[in-house]
């Protein structure tokens, strides 16, 4: 049996993100009066974007949370009745200017199972030319395309702190998913 939830109050709701107070019925008969859970409304993606060179497509972020222009991978929400691949290729032309192609699904995960049910995507894709439209500046300082050894050496000096970045990374230059590595 898994836990279960008996009731629900909710803190705060919004498009993006709720809040709930839940009482949970742990499997040994146990309740938890007050278990705090974070809703995502909607699940994400994240995409990786190769050129023909086989370097990433990064985005310097402007976050207002960590005060900081951080390194990150395309990203974002996947709008009511859009697919993930529809959702990548809308991210990656609004925070690149790029149009992507070749798209592919190749992983999914809870990046934090203990206190929410966020669901992010992992798409790799190809750009074949480097044409490239206006992003929103209010979002995206700069875009850039990253070498292997320049990533690399961004992580170890840990200058990318985005853990959907640094998650679809691992996916992409380990041997955990070979067929996919290095595509």
């Amino acid at each position: 049996m898994l836990p279960k939830r008996l009731d629900r109050k909710a803190i705060y709701e919004s498009p993006w993100v709720n809040l709930y107070l839940d009482k949970v019925l742990l499997p040994s008969g146990k309740v938890i009066e007050e278990y705090h859970q974070l809703d995502y409304p909607k699940e994400s993606v994240s995409v990786l974007l190769v050129n023909f060179r086989n370097e990433i497509c990064f985005i310097r972020s402007l976050r207002y949370t960590t005060q900081k222009v951080e390194w990150e991978l395309p990203s974002g929400g996947i709008d009511n009745g859009e697919d993930i691949i529809t959702a990548a290729c809308r991210e990656v032309f609004e925070e690149t200017g790029f149009n992507a192609n070749d798209l592919k699904h190749i992983y999914s995960y809870n990046p934090s199972n203990g206190m929410s049910n966020q669901n992010v995507h992992v798409v790799l894709g190809k750009v074949d030319n480097t044409s490239q439209n206006e992003v929103d500046n209010d979002e995206v300082k700069e875009v850039r395309w990253l070498s292997e050894i320049k990533i690399k050496k961004l992580v170890a000096e840990n200058d990318i702190n985005d853990g959907i970045s640094l998650l679809s990374l691992l996916l992409y230059f380990s041997e955990l998913l070979p067929e996919l590595s290095q595509t």
